[in-house]
């Protein structure tokens, strides 16, 4: 494994950033587009009711799912910093401590299936036909709960370790399965959104599976046994919870600014859900891609961290940096370039269609002005600086985001957007001031 300090002998930074970056990027994009099928297929049933409650479910499992990304945020944070310290025990012990996490809060989410669901359709308050299809979606795919979180654990895991081709192997295979599962079960079987939600319960444990044999298979390398009492240690826990509740916040913070987008949207009708739903996998489209950047930041800073070298954790911050405005302008380009056609290829539905070039102009904003916001996070991940990026949340979301939207609930879908162009821009803004002006200076690497 190279280290740090030896990157000057034998390859540039550059070839390692991106020989981290190209795998996740990939791997990334197959979710956007996952995301992409999921709504093409749904988009061509015979009513928006079909995909309106397939973007109210998946925002559900987005807030589920998302709020408890921490298992993949702070688990790749550990994980580099132990493997710059080159400490094995703690390689497996931070897994360890994670899988137990995931399937801890799985048993509750589970049992608690029934009243999430009534709670979240009675916040976002959508239309009767559209609430029935949410709950269709919902009853099948929480079954997937289990399955996914043990994944985002060890998806995390191995970002922080530097293995990239086993994050692309588990995350190409979940999609794979679940994009063909969707055709076969929707498109061939007319199952509809019960249809898509089994697509990526299959999916899940399929991934799980070979999850599973990728540990099994890198720890190979890592010479020791499991630590079964680090689950019943206080100490041994607390800087795992303490990582993990920071992050936890912050996703709540920032998944409630997506359900709160969705319950706005959903009082502007079924068509605003629709075409909303469709410019949300646009947006994760460009995010997923640079979040590929972000997590080869994360792993190259825990590591530098890890190590205490300081000089190496500030290129790997200005390398990131410049990388994610690159690309994030390729995105701004190919969007303004061939969004038009896009559309046509995610519905046919012709109101939808209509409303969707008028917010074509905001589709292409979105990646340039939310590119510091991703990159940073995985910055900040990499070091577990988690205290200070949900602090950077709290006044991004109370701050700038429902203030805004308050002051343009005039301008109806567009003042929504607007909010929410501004509330990325604070996002990035806040990181970047906090990390020049307090985590670097005050760093004694």
């Amino acid at each position: 494994m190279l280290r740090p300090h030896d990157e000057d002998k034998k390859t540039s930074l550059n070839r390692r950033f991106w020989g981290l970056a190209v795998p996740l990027i990939l791997s990334n994009i197959s979710v956007a587009l996952l995301g992409l099928v999921d709504t093409g297929v749904t988009g061509h049933l015979d009513g928006s009711h079909f995909l309106g409650g397939v973007a109210i479910g998946g925002t559900v499992f987005s807030f589920l799912y998302w709020g408890f990304n921490f298992l993949r945020m702070g688990t790749g944070g550990l994980s580099a910093q132990a493997l710059g310290r080159n400490d094995h025990q703690a390689m497996r012990s931070v897994l360890l401590q994670a899988i137990f996490l995931a399937l801890t809060i799985s048993v509750l989410l589970v049992a608690l299936r029934q009243p999430i669901i009534d709670f979240a359709l009675a916040l976002i308050a959508p239309s009767e036909a559209v609430a029935e299809q949410a709950r269709s979606y919902f009853a099948v795919r929480i079954w997937a709960t289990p399955a996914a979180l043990c994944n985002f654990a060890m998806l995390g895991w191995f970002i922080g370790q530097q293995n990239v081709r086993a994050s692309l192997y588990l995350l190409l295979l979940i999609n794979s399965v679940n994009i063909l599962l969707d055709f076969w079960l929707v498109v061939g079987l007319g199952w509809g959104v019960e249809g898509v939600a089994l697509a990526s319960v299959i999916a899940e444990f399929a991934g799980l599976s070979l999850a599973v044999v990728l540990v099994s298979t890198r720890l190979k390398s890592y010479p020791g046994d499991w630590d079964w009492s680090v689950l019943r240690k206080r100490s041994a826990m607390a800087g795992l919870l303490q990582t993990h509740q920071h992050l936890f916040v912050r996703t709540m913070l920032l998944l409630g600014v997506f359900t709160f987008f969705s319950a706005q949207a959903a009082r502007l009708g079924d068509t605003v859900i629709a075409a909303n739903a469709v410019m949300m996998n646009f947006y994760l489209l460009a995010s997923f891609a640079l979040d590929g950047l972000a997590h080869a930041a994360e792993a190259l800073v825990g590591e530098a961290v890890g190590a205490k070298n300081g000089a190496y954790l500030r290129r790997v911050i200005r390398l990131a940096l410049t990388w994610g405005l690159v690309v994030s302008g390729l995105f701004a380009l190919f969007y303004l370039a061939g969004g038009r056609w896009l559309y046509q290829l995610m519905t046919d539905l012709p109101q939808v269609r209509d409303l969707l070039v008028v917010l074509l102009p905001w589709a292409i904003l979105l990646p340039v002005t939310s590119v510091h916001g991703f990159i940073y996070d995985g910055i900040y991940t990499g070091g577990t600086w988690t205290q200070q990026m949900r602090n950077t949340m709290f006044f991004s979301v109370f701050m700038v985001y429902l203030p805004c939207w308050y002051l343009t609930q005039s301008l109806a879908v567009h003042g929504l957007w607007l909010a929410f162009v501004l509330f990325n821009i604070s996002r990035g803004m806040t990181m970047s001031w906090i990390m020049r002006s307090r985590i670097l200076p005050e760093l004694k690497i």
